[in-house]
């Protein structure tokens, strides 16, 4: 749904799959101080929102999805996944409890599959699940906002950032996106997902196997990390290009963007055995790594701290 906020001098729309806001307007790297100085929001309303209701609606979820949330407080924020039976990541959900009713945002495209799968799994419980397209998502540095989006230009209440400023500090503080920095192969353990998203003792899950055959071991296929991009290039690496070490393809570019900071940055998925410290070629621009999730990720294995936070 195309965002109102698009008609707004110097807006100036975003590519797939963000087309339906802006990407700035007008002055990125301003635009991305505001954001940092909690001066600035950011318009998301591309996101989809889906409502769950009904008594049963967070021990429903609690069995179905990563983290635990039986014991969701309202208002309070969290992320869940919805893995498949070898423990791959399907679903992605940031979601709020309002008291009557559980409200997740999803990327641009993913609520109906997920509706779909939510539907087949009520059984007799007493939960109803519908899209909330009367809802719309705006965004701060680290915290996401529901408004009514027939309102939504009537909310800000803040100058706006569009969403390349919003992206530079997603990837500035390593916090994946399901589609760009992850593919249909991706498991929690590889992006850092564990404690954000993932709960490593609550009850079981779909693909909960998986979890924790990887947590025992420390031995995921692969590994996200974050690159500094040769700033002398004039272009940023595409999502999908490939990741090349000596010659060797070993690894795809998710998201790429100009930090006002730190200069074109990226996010990748390697390989686990990429040696760490060994400068990397992303779609064709020389990078330097920086590990977020370590090469044996697990038991004893610190990752990120940055990643354990309950970021949206």
């Amino acid at each position: 749904m195309r965002s109102p906020l698009l008609d707004l001098p110097g807006a100036v729309a975003a590519e797939s799959p963000d087309a339906d806001v802006a990407a700035h307007y007008g002055d990125l790297f301003a635009e991305q101080r505001a954001l940092v100085k909690g001066e600035a929001v950011v318009d998301r309303s591309n996101r989809e929102v889906v409502r769950i209701a009904g008594v049963d609606r967070l021990k429903w979820l609690n069995d179905l999805t990563s983290q635990k949330l039986d014991i969701l407080k309202p208002g309070e924020w969290t992320q869940t996944l919805i893995l498949d039976l070898q423990g791959r990541v399907e679903h992605h959900l940031t979601l709020v409890d309002d008291g009557e009713a559980v409200l997740a945002h999803v990327e641009p495209g993913a609520s109906a599959p997920l509706i779909d799968y939510l539907d087949r799994m009520r059984f007799m419980l007493r939960v109803e699940v519908s899209l909330a397209d009367d809802l719309a998502v705006l965004s701060g540095a680290s915290e996401d906002f529901l408004v009514p989006r027939a309102e939504l230009d009537t909310h800000l209440g803040k100058p706006l950032a569009g969403l390349w400023a919003y992206e530079a500090l997603r990837i500035e503080e390593h916090r994946p996106r399901l589609g760009l920095d992850t593919d249909h192969k991706t498991i929690p353990h590889e992006v850092g997902w564990i404690g954000a998203a993932v709960h490593l003792t609550k009850g079981c899950y779909r693909g909960q196997e998986t979890v924790a055959r990887v947590h025992n071991l420390g031995h995921p296929p692969r590994r996200l990390v974050f690159l500094h991009l040769d700033g002398s290039v004039d272009t940023l690496p595409p999502h999908g290009a490939p990741v090349l070490l000596d010659g060797q393809e070993v690894g795809f570019v998710g998201s790429a963007a100009r930090h006002h900071e730190l200069g074109p940055i990226a996010l990748a998925l390697v390989k686990r055995t990429v040696p760490v410290d060994e400068p990397l070629l992303a779609g064709g621009v020389a990078a330097a790594q920086e590990v977020i999730v370590p090469p044996d990720a697990g038991r004893n294995v610190a990752i990120d701290p940055a990643l354990r936070r309950r970021i949206r």
